[in-house]
């Protein structure tokens, strides 16, 4: 359990920010094309989920969306089991230096079912906290090889106790593994966060409407059932309707940082615009 301290820099004052999953599925310039669209229409971060061999690695790619546009750029998120710490924090280092600070890494333990993955690629199944140690010594070997004078961004994605504390020690942005957790439960989860001094929470949303985005959940994720459940992984397809429903959850919970899917980044440009007072 988090330590509860005086509640300071909370989500509620934070500006809002948002961002985009872009995973690469189409060719490179149909992909750049995208790429371009979304730094034009008021987003502040790019970011690319860690799929091995379905896509080029993050690295190339961040460093490629950084040097064509303005935006930043950031992994959602590195799998900690798929490479040794020091890898990880070293081309987190080498993403800070090349894109001049605009690079923010986010990290977890990995997605359901990288157990199998890791066994085709011949890696080491190691159990959860085993993971979770890995990021705890990615951090570290990150903060030595920024030194004095560089800070990158940490994001976690978290949901167990153990997680969550390493967060709070650790990261500078968290967001939550979530499902279909109620609303209510997730407000729980983020409280003790918002006593935090300086930790942004942000909430990744992979249902629009009836519509799920592509590496931002299970193929077999049923948005009726997650408005049943009152779940924040999904928000309204009207955009007057979604604007509405953010700006409650940074009211009521603390969330300023929100990702959309690529497939909903245009559509939701006007939302974005608004909020983010671009």
């Amino acid at each position: 359990m988090i330590s509860p301290t005086t509640e300071r820099n909370s989500g509620m004052t934070r500006p809002f920010r948002f961002g985009v999953v872009a995973p690469l599925r189409t060719d490179l310039p149909t992909w750049l094309d995208r790429v371009r669209r979304i730094a034009d229409s008021g987003y502040s971060t790019l970011l690319v989920p860690d799929f091995p061999l379905t896509q080029p690695a993050p690295g190339p790619m961040l460093a490629t969306v950084a040097a064509r546009t303005d935006l930043r750029v950031g992994t959602w998120v590195y799998a900690s089991p798929l490479r040794p710490a020091w890898m990880t924090a070293w081309e987190a280092h080498s993403l800070s230096l090349l894109t001049d600070g605009r690079f923010e890494m986010g990290i977890g333990t990995g997605r359901p079912g990288i157990e199998d993955e890791l066994r085709d690629k011949g890696l080491p199944v190691v159990p959860p906290h085993e993971r979770l140690a890995q990021i705890g010594e990615t951090v570290r070997a990150l903060r030595d090889l920024d030194g004095p004078d560089m800070h990158t961004p940490v994001a976690m994605a978290v949901l167990g106790p153990k997680a969550r504390a390493l967060a709070a020690e650790v990261a500078d942005t968290v967001t939550f593994a979530l499902g279909d957790q109620p609303r209510t439960e997730v407000a729980r989860l983020a409280h003790d966060f918002r006593a935090v001094p300086d930790i942004e929470l942000a909430l990744a949303v992979p249902v629009i409407g009836d519509t799920v985005a592509p590496h931002m959940a299970p193929p077999d994720t049923d948005p009726a059932a997650l408005r049943a459940a009152d779940a924040l992984t999904v928000l309204p397809d009207d955009p007057a309707a979604a604007a509405e429903e953010i700006q409650r959850r940074r009211e009521e919970i603390g969330f300023s940082y929100f990702i959309f899917g690529a497939d909903f980044a245009e559509r939701f440009a006007p939302v974005v615009a608004e909020l983010a007072g671009r």
